[in-house]
């Protein structure tokens, strides 16, 4: 999913995004009990970023947007205070783990056991992410879409 007026200083969401996010947040809420819960996750994820230094929160505001896009199955979520994606059971499939959360030269993005990223005995299940690009997110956008099959 390319974005085409989402700019802002930061490079993350613009003020369409975040009052779109924030009203999904109500309507969830008032689908009951499970939107409350879908909307309090979301609500959460969104809080976690706003955290993040500058450079982390334009990363974490893409891998949002992407893996929301590709797949809306999952259900946003905190996990260890990280953004994460759950799967129907509420197993994490994947989290975003800023560069400033253990002081690291890049962020990352992970995947846990719940994704389906096995590939014979050996496969990657940490991903260095520095610069958001095209490439970058083509690259994501397969491998969430790997983790969800």
């Amino acid at each position: 999913m390319t974005t085409t007026d989402t700019s802002t200083e930061s490079g993350g969401f613009s003020a369409a995004e975040r009052a779109a996010m924030k009203e999904r947040a109500a309507e969830l809420r008032a689908e009951g009990k499970k939107g409350a819960k879908a909307a309090d996750g979301l609500q959460d994820v969104l809080a976690s970023i706003e955290k993040m230094a500058p450079v982390d929160r334009a990363l974490a505001e893409r891998v949002h947007v992407t893996v929301t896009a590709t797949a809306p199955e999952l259900s946003p979520k905190t996990w260890y205070g990280m953004p994460a994606y759950a799967d129907a059971d509420g197993k994490v499939v994947l989290f975003f783990q800023d560069s400033g959360k253990f002081k690291y030269r890049y962020s990352t993005l992970g995947f846990q056991d719940a994704a389906s990223l096995d590939d014979g005995d050996l496969w990657p299940v940490a991903y260095a992410l520095v610069r958001w690009s095209p490439a970058v997110e083509k690259r994501v956008v397969e491998l969430v879409r790997a983790a969800i099959s």
